[in-house]
């Protein structure tokens, strides 16, 4: 191949960063690859936020891991063969389980793992390792939603319909979700609604909205009942909807029959009239759609919050009709994907149950395995966290795609019990925080340096493609699952290593699931099918011509699964019936503030790939904390100064923003940096009883000038 030809090969793929997943084109070598938005694409349309445009930078950041690195006699890192630190890690893994039990090894995921690689690591830690503790960081992300909307509609897909779908609505509630600031090209599909945005902070998407409703931290559950209320009582309800295709909804009626507008104002700040002209707008078109974010989710009451929202889009008749619906906005790359596929403590691939014994033996039959020796349950995400070096709890940790340090609630505590581990294990590309406190820290290769698949926020699988080879010492995380379960004992041929094998294998063990890939093929997505799940197999069983290829064949996949029904046995959607709690902690004496976490632009989750890329650190180069001028004034703080953020779990340091875009009664602390600014510091570990979800948006906290320390 000419030099020529070498500089201008283009592959098409997708963004690394959130579950939009917008298509792109990469061009050129290491050291200089070009990004462009495919055209075509209906996500994007030709568009990309900041982080996408500068995606490529991450393949060239100059501490890039390229060798295996195994913490010597003298407290350091040093550098080491790859046969040196597989053999130390798999003795090690031997010599814990042998004397503690499979339990004593812990493994924790990522929501940016590409299917193949979730599907593996849930597979890794329940065979070759024989663990049942295995999480991952979506629980921090999507679980209160997948509670709530699986409880509704028997089935969690995060949109179910397709995000061109919004393009056509009248009216569009935002519940917790700032698409303006977290996923900037979502709000080409939502510039022809009228936007009802709920969020304690003025956000870019709340400046877009036709109406902001602004309520106190904590409180999103009681504005949402007290919407159902008018719902009802202004006469909204979809009478003929709710008795043809729900059940339930006179004890949600019944739940909320004490939340009438003003007493909601009260509760939560927001304006009583405000409320009834919230509910009009929706209640006025029949092209509405309800959509949750974090903001609304991320609760130790989330997963009933979600439900409150579901509640109100039934009783006005939207889910499951054509111009209509509710879904929830998936934040991590695989956050749909990487639910499904197996690496959540209680779940198997196929969205089927650790303890169902009829989903157990299906995919014990696919692996091989006896059904009975599949691990149960384990630990939630935090919960194994807190548990990891304590007594009945983990001796050791793999970590895959995750930088808990930074992104786990209470995060020096959960700092001191990965620093307690006998033996901590990192894969990654970058030294992230997590990746320093790491006994063996494996290189693994980046997105644009692998094959496999995501399934997008739509449910719609994608595939994306290497454009480059990894660099020399390093290997793809595929590899280093399979390395290891070899030193493990298992057989070669049980664990491969090339993505394809390993979607042909998740097909099977999904078929007849409730998140069905077994239709889909890679020669399908290939040919540009567009496949969301599920997508069972015809009749041939490969979801194409029965010899891999496309043909236009096979199982269409399933855009919109709820036109006809709901996917309960009874085919019908379910109320629930709920009550208003406040947060674990509510403003004090001590602690007079709420406290709240959330994204800025220019990083991404726990920016262990975005601080390195220069223009983003640029445009947001350290943590801020924004608060009210009038909030400032009240503790004795002037904009730019250094400010310490404290709550009953810890102390955050950041720089002061005056702002009146926030409530006086709140501050907010974006969660991406690391050291003394990991907002984290400060987050408690109140977790939702349903969902395991930690209490990441409301937290008591003060905040008092700090001494300019760097």
């Amino acid at each position: 191949m000419s030099a020529e030809q070498r500089t201008w090969r283009q592959s098409t793929t997708h963004c690394p960063y959130c579950a939009l997943q917008c298509s792109t084109v990469l061009s050129g070598e290491r050291g200089g690859v070009a990004v462009r938005p495919s055209a075509d694409f209906p996500v994007n349309r030709g568009g990309l936020c900041q982080k996408g445009w500068t995606a490529p930078a991450v393949l060239g950041a100059p501490d890039r891991l390229l060798t295996p690195l195994v913490r010597g006699a003298d407290g350091e890192l040093a550098p080491a063969g790859w046969d040196e630190a597989l053999d130390l890690v798999a003795g090690q893994l031997r010599e814990i389980r042998a004397r503690h039990g499979a339990d004593a090894v812990a493994v924790f995921g990522g929501g940016g793992l590409t299917n193949e690689k979730a599907y593996t690591l849930g597979k890794f830690a329940r065979v070759a390792l024989g663990t049942s503790q295995i999480d991952y960081n979506g629980r921090f992300c999507m679980s209160s939603a997948a509670a709530a909307t699986t409880a509704a509609f028997g089935l969690d897909r995060g949109l179910p319909f397709p995000v061109t779908d919004l393009d056509e609505a009248e009216v569009i509630l935002l519940a917790g979700a700032n698409p303006a600031e977290t996923m900037p090209p979502l709000m080409r599909h939502l510039e022809g609604a009228d936007l009802v945005v709920v969020d304690p902070r003025r956000t870019r998407t709340a400046e877009r909205a036709a109406l902001h409703l602004q309520p106190a931290p904590g409180t999103d559950l009681a504005l949402s009942l007290g919407l159902l209320h008018l719902a009802v009582t202004e006469g909204l309800v979809d009478t003929e909807y709710v008795d043809a295709r729900t059940v339930g909804f006179d004890a949600a009626w019944e739940s909320c029959l004490a939340w009438w507008p003003e007493r909601v104002e009260e509760v939560t700040g927001v304006p009583a009239d405000d409320l009834r002209t919230a509910v009009r707008m929706l209640g006025g078109t029949r092209r509405a759609y309800v959509l949750t974010g974090r903001g609304a989710e991320q609760h130790s009451k989330g997963s009933d919050t979600v439900a409150a929202f579901v509640n109100l889009a039934l009783a006005l008749g939207l889910p499951g009709r054509a111009g209509s619906g509710f879904g929830t906005l998936t934040g991590q790359g695989n956050g749909q994907g990487g639910r499904e596929m197996g690496q959540k403590a209680d779940q198997l691939p196929g969205y089927r149950s650790l303890t169902d014994p009829a989903d157990r033996a299906h995919v014990a039959a696919v692996w091989g395995v006896d059904a009975d020796t599949l691990p149960g349950p384990g630990r939630s995400a935090y919960e194994l966290l807190d548990a990891l070096g304590g007594a009945g709890g983990p001796r050791a940790l793999l970590v895959f795609g995750s930088n808990p340090v930074v992104s786990a609630p209470r995060a020096a505590h959960v700092t001191e019990r990965l620093e307690g581990l006998d033996l901590l294990v990192v894969a990654d590309f970058v030294p992230s925080e997590t990746a320093a406190l790491a006994d063996v820290v494996l290189p693994v290769a980046q997105w644009a340096e692998e094959e496999g698949t995501l399934t997008s926020l739509e449910g719609r699988v994608l595939r994306r493609r290497a454009h480059l080879s990894p660099p020399p010492g390093v290997r793809t995380d595929l590899e280093v699952l399979h390395a290891l379960a070899v030193r493990l004992g298992q057989s070669a041929d049980r664990f491969p290593v090339r993505p394809d094998e390993v979607f042909d294998e998740l097909r099977r063990a999904s078929a007849g699931g409730r998140a069905d890939y077994s239709g889909i093929s890679y020669a399908r997505l290939d040919a540009g099918e567009a496949l969301h799940w599920p997508c069972p197999a015809d009749g041939d069983g490969d979801g194409g011509n029965g010899d891999g290829s496309s043909g236009g064949s096979g199982h269409p996949g399933t855009p919109r699964p709820f036109l006809d029904r709901f996917a309960h046995p009874d085919g019908r959607a379910r109320f629930a019936a709920l009550e208003h709690r406040p947060p674990a902690r509510e403003p004090d004496e001590d602690f007079p503030l709420y406290g709240t976490t959330g994204r800025v632009p220019a990083q991404y989750q726990s920016g262990a790939q975005t601080r390195r890329v220069p223009e983003l650190v640029a445009a947001a180069p350290e943590a801020v904390v924004e608060m009210h001028p009038d909030t400032a004034r009240r503790f004795g703080l002037a904009d730019g100064q250094l400010a310490e953020i404290g709550s009953a779990h810890g102390t955050a340091r950041a720089r002061v923003r005056l702002t009146r875009t926030v409530r006086a009664d709140t501050v907010f602390v974006p969660f991406h940096f690391p050291g003394a600014a990991r907002a984290n510091l400060f987050t408690g570990d109140a977790l939702d009883p349903r969902s395991r979800m930690p209490e990441f948006k409301v937290s008591a906290v003060r905040v008092r000038p700090a001494g300019e320390r760097g």
